[in-house]
C-alpha cells in the first residue's frame, strides 16, 4: 500500500492484478473531511457518473451485469435515488470500484475512475493528484529497474559459483573452506572491475553498509554480470586463477570504457541515484 501527498492530504494507492487503485475516502477529504461516504454517494448518484462507469465496466470486465446497470442509469439523477460503493459493486459485479474494510478500509476506484472522481471535485485537485500519481509510477518503475539489473547480477553469480563448486571444491572440503574459496572467486572478480577485494573496501568504508557491489552504477554491474559468465567459462576451462585475473581485468576496462562513453547508460545511471 502506497501514498501519494496531494496538496497536504495523504492518498492510499494499491495495485491488484497488475492495475493501480486510488482510494476515493482519502480523496474525498478535500471536500469535506467529515462525511467522506457521503461525498461518494453524492457523486454516485449523479446521472454522469452512472454512465461513466457502465461505459468502463463494459469496457474492461466481462463479467459485468448490463441489466442491473440499466436499472441504475433510469433511477439516476432522481431525488429519491442514492447509490453506495458496496451496492453498485454487489449488484453490477463491478471491478473499477472496490469497498475495503480494515487498517485501509475506504472506497477505492481504478484510476481512470479516480481520476474522474478527482475532477468532480476540484479541477485543480485532479491536475495535482495525476502529477503525483505519475512520479508515485515513475519512482517505481526507477526502482524496477534497479531490481533486475541487481537481480541480473545475482543470477549470473549463481552460473558462477556452480562452476567454482563442479571444477575448484574437492568434495572433502569442510563448509567452511568451500565458503573462502568462494570469497576468494568474488575477489577474482572484485579485483578486476573494482582493483580492491571486499575486505580493502570495508576496511575503507567503515560507515557504509552493504558491501562494494552494492555500490556499484548500472556500467559496473553490467559489465559485473559480463565478468561472471567469462569467469565460470574460463574455470571449465582450466585457467589458473592468476590468467583469468588478468583476461577479466582487461576485459573490465575494455568495456568500462566503452560502457562509460554510452549516453543512454549515463542517463540510466543518473536517473537510479
Amino acid at each position: 500500500m502506497a501514498k501519494i501527498n496531494v496538496q497536504g492530504r495523504e492518498i492510499a494507492v494499491f495495485s491488484k492484478k497488475e492495475e493501480d487503485y486510488i482510494c476515493l475516502t482519502d480523496m474525498a477529504r478535500y471536500k469535506d473531511a467529515e462525511r467522506t461516504d457521503y461525498i461518494i454517494q453524492n457523486w454516485l448518484r449523479n446521472r454522469n457518473t452512472i454512465e461513466f462507469l457502465g461505459i468502463w465496466e463494459q469496457l474492461n470486465n466481462p463479467g459485468f451485469k448490463p441489466i442491473e446497470f440499466d436499472g441504475f442509469r433510469k433511477q439516476a439523477g432522481l431525488n429519491s435515488f442514492s447509490l453506495t460503493a458496496r451496492r453498485w459493486i454487489e449488484t453490477t459485479n463491478a471491478v473499477g470500484l472496490i469497498s475495503k474494510s480494515g487498517r485501509y478500509g475506504g472506497t477505492y476506484a481504478h484510476k481512470d475512475i479516480a481520476f474522474e472522481f478527482a475532477s468532480w471535485i476540484s479541477v485543480e485537485f485532479k491536475l495535482y493528484l495525476i502529477k503525483e500519481f505519475q512520479r508515485l509510477k515513475d519512482d517505481d518503475r526507477k526502482q524496477l529497474g534497479w531490481d533486475i539489473r541487481r537481480n541480473l547480477a545475482k543470477i549470473n553469480y549463481r552460473i558462477h559459483t556452480g562452476a567454482i563448486k563442479e571444477n575448484l571444491i574437492p568434495p572433502a572440503l569442510t563448509a567452511r573452506q568451500t565458503n573462502l574459496i568462494y570469497a576468494t572467486e568474488a575477489d577474482v572478480l572484485n579485483m578486476a572491475l573494482f582493483g580492491m577485494t571486499a575486505k580493502e573496501w570495508r576496511d575503507g568504508h567503515p560507515d557504509e553498509k552493504g558491501n562494494i557491489r552494492d555500490y556499484a552504477n548500472v556500467s559496473q554491474l553490467v559489465c559485473l554480470s559480463n565478468l561472471e559468465t567469462l569467469n565460470a567459462h574460463f574455470i571449465q576451462e582450466k585457467t589458473s586463477q592468476a590468467e583469468r585475473l588478468r583476461k577479466l581485468n582487461q576485459i573490465a576496462i575494455a568495456q568500462m570504457k566503452l560502457l562509460a562513453g554510452d549516453t543512454g547508460i549515463k542517463r540510466f545511471d543518473k536517473g537510479s541515484e
